[in-house]
C-alpha cells in the first residue's frame, strides 16, 4: 500500500513539473547567408531613390563561367559609376592581398580571391553593356562585422576602384565614394536617362528561372559535371587563341597589368 502511494506521488510530482523549454535552434549556414543579404539589402535601401538605382542576386550569361553564367549579388547604378558588390559571410581573420590568387580565413581555409571572383562578374555585365568603358566599375567586397581584415591598406581607402567594406558601412562607402567621384569629374559619366537605361539593359538580362539557378548552383559546387566545349574555354582578348588554366589565373593575378583580362603569351607583352 505504501508503495502504491508512493509511486503516486512521484508520478504526481513528475506530471506538475514544468516542461523543460526547447532551445532556439542554432542558425544553419544557408539562413546565416540569407541574414547577410538581409542586411545588406537594408543597407541599399538607405540611399537615396533620385541617385541610385539597385538590383540584387542577378545571373547573367557568362562564356567564361563553368556554368555559363554569373550570379552577382549586387549591382548599384549611379551617374558616375556602376558598383558591383560581392557578399561574403564568413567568420574570422580574413587574411588576403589583391594580387594573389588566393585568400585566407584564419589562415586555414582558402578561398578564391573575391576581387578576382569580382572581374568575372564585371565582365558578364561588359558584355551586355559594351560601349561603358572599365573605369566605370567600382568592385567592392562585403564581409559581416565577425569577420577581421588583415589586407592591403589601399583596398580600405576611398580612393581606391577596389574596396572590402563592412557590411554594415557599406551605403557610407558607397555614398563616400560617389562623392569624392564627383568632386574628381566636372560631368557625370551617364544621364538620368542612360542610368535607367543600363539599369533595365541588366534587369531585363537577369534570369530568374529556378531550374537555370539551380543548374548554375550544382555546376560550381561540382555536384555534376558539364561536359567541357571550345566555347568555354578562356581565350586571348587580342586574337582569340586559348589559353591554359594556368596563364587564365597569371592573368587575373596580375589585375594591375591586365585589367582583369587575359592574354596569351605573345600578347601579354
Amino acid at each position: 500500500m505504501f508503495s502504491k502511494l508512493f509511486m503516486n506521488s512521484k508520478k504526481t510530482k513528475q506530471e506538475s513539473l514544468p516542461k523543460k523549454i526547447d532551445k532556439k535552434p542554432k542558425v544553419e549556414n544557408t539562413r546565416i547567408g540569407d541574414i547577410g543579404e538581409y542586411k545588406i539589402n537594408i543597407q541599399l535601401d538607405q540611399l537615396p531613390k533620385e541617385d541610385f538605382k539597385y538590383l540584387s542576386d542577378v545571373m547573367l550569361p557568362n562564356t567564361q563561367s563553368k556554368s555559363g553564367y554569373s550570379q552577382i549579388d549586387h549591382i548599384i547604378f549611379t551617374s558616375h559609376a556602376i558598383l558591383v558588390v560581392e557578399t561574403k559571410n564568413y567568420t574570422g581573420t580574413i587574411y588576403g592581398d589583391r594580387n594573389r590568387m588566393k585568400w585566407s580565413l584564419n589562415g586555414k581555409f582558402q578561398f578564391m580571391n573575391p576581387f578576382h571572383q569580382n572581374i568575372g562578374h564585371i565582365k558578364a555585365i561588359q558584355s551586355l553593356l559594351p560601349t561603358v568603358s572599365e573605369e566605370a566599375y567600382i568592385s567592392m567586397i562585403s564581409f559581416n562585422r565577425r569577420s577581421t581584415f588583415k589586407v592591403n591598406e589601399e583596398l580600405r581607402k576611398i580612393q581606391s576602384n577596389d574596396l572590402i567594406v563592412y557590411d554594415t558601412e557599406l551605403s557610407e562607402f558607397i555614398t563616400r565614394k560617389i562623392n569624392v567621384l564627383k568632386l574628381l569629374n566636372d560631368k557625370p559619366l551617364f544621364s538620368d536617362d542612360e542610368v535607367s537605361s543600363i539599369f533595365n539593359i541588366i534587369k531585363d538580362s537577369n534570369n530568374t528561372d529556378p531550374k537555370t539557378r539551380e543548374l548554375h548552383v550544382d555546376l560550381l559546387s561540382g555536384k555534376i559535371q558539364k561536359p567541357a566545349t571550345s566555347s568555354s574555354e578562356p581565350s586571348c582578348k587580342t586574337c582569340g587563341k586559348e589559353v591554359s588554366e594556368k596563364v587564365h589565373q597569371f592573368c587575373l593575378a596580375n589585375v594591375n597589368r591586365f585589367k582583369g583580362n587575359v592574354y596569351c603569351y605573345e600578347h601579354q607583352k
